[in-house]
């Protein structure tokens, strides 16, 4: 599995970073915006966390196909960026499934 170790710590590092932008935007921006009128830190994380999340499915894209994951499970990685706190969970699950698929074809040696 050629490349898979790389393409797992790309998938993580960006849904870490598509987590915490999703939970700043959530539970920071959005209440701001709309409880105090101030629309600054939705304005600027918004936008961010819009880019991330297309480098994020680019990972999580590349991981799957890497891993051979099946389309459901693309599908749960892909959909982990639009609520908070599954971007974590999700991550989580796909990094001890990668380890486990490295592990069983990894030669003993």
């Amino acid at each position: 599995m050629k490349g898979t170790e790389g393409a797992l710590l790309r998938y993580r590092i960006m849904a870490f970073t598509v987590g915490t932008g999703l939970f700043i935007l959530v539970f920071v921006g959005i209440p701001l915006q709309y409880g105090a009128g101030i629309p600054s830190v939705d304005a600027i994380v918004g936008p961010i966390h819009g880019f991330f999340y297309i480098v994020y499915l680019v990972a999580a894209v590349d991981l799957a196909r890497r891993a051979r994951f099946t389309l459901l499970q693309m599908a749960a990685m892909i959909g982990a960026g639009f609520l908070p706190f599954l971007a974590f969970i999700i991550e989580h699950r796909v990094n001890l499934r990668v380890k486990a698929l490295l592990a069983e074809r990894t030669p003993e040696g």
